[in-house]
């Protein structure tokens, strides 16, 4: 983090921070060789990391009509406006100048978070955390009519979001609110550079085809917890 704060302007706006990580010249420009090798620093394999490309494709002409009305031929996105990448069908948590609603943020977990609703019932719930079942709700409220483009943006964000943060099978609140303001990538990269272990959280191929493969299921969590169980009984 010490990078970041030291070589970034203090007046970014959160928009401009989530996306400063692959920015790693601090130019305010973001080519399609950063945005793979970002991807490659938190953890992802070869083949997401090339399927990332597609974000320039996407995106680099908006943040482009900033400056000009013709697109960029090296398929840059240009971080001073990148507000005008912002796409519908979203959870509206930026705002049309790149700031993050913080009431909005908490509102989605209220609305949302299903293990939340479940607390006074179900002992084992924790509070502050999005399932799968949660983002696909999420995503199905968040989608307006006539927003094909829109649907399927949110829906590779959610899925992207997902594989870098689960933890129990679940997004947690903190991690995504540091998301949401860029600070969670330094913090993976560090941790990945620094720690034996890595970053602990997320989901990759190997557990899946490992967990498949001995367990029938994808879903490691569930194997996680039904060991921990029968290690109680046993004991």
């Amino acid at each position: 983090m010490s990078n970041l704060t030291v070589s970034l302007p203090s007046n970014l706006t959160a928009l401009q921070l989530h996306v400063a990580f692959w920015d790693t010249n601090y130019d305010s420009i973001i080519t399609p060789c950063e945005i793979y090798h970002g991807f490659r620093a938190l953890g992802f394999n070869v083949l997401f990391s090339l399927g990332g490309l597609l974000i320039s494709l996407f995106f680099s002409y908006p943040t482009t009509l900033g400056h000009s009305w013709f697109p960029d031929p090296f398929f840059r996105i240009f971080t001073t406006s990148i507000h005008k990448a912002k796409h519908g069908s979203d959870t509206g948590i930026y705002d049309s100048d790149g700031q993050i609603r913080l009431q909005l943020f908490d509102e989605m977990f209220d609305k949302i978070d299903t293990k939340k609703a479940n607390l006074e019932t179900d002992e084992t719930c924790q509070e502050d955390s999005l399932g799968i079942g949660d983002l696909i709700r999420l995503h199905a409220r968040n989608r307006v009519a006539a927003d094909p483009a829109g649907w399927s943006f949110a829906a590779m964000e959610w899925w992207t979001t997902w594989l870098l943060l689960q933890r129990d099978g679940r997004v947690w609140k903190e991690d995504l609110k540091a998301m949401y303001d860029g600070t969670l990538f330094w913090k993976i990269r560090d941790e990945r550079e620094r720690k034996q272990e890595g970053w602990t959280k997320g989901y990759g191929w190997q557990q899946w085809m490992d967990t498949l493969w001995h367990n029938g299921t994808w879903k490691t969590w569930e194997v996680d917890t039904m060991k921990t169980l029968d290690h109680q009984r046993e004991l």
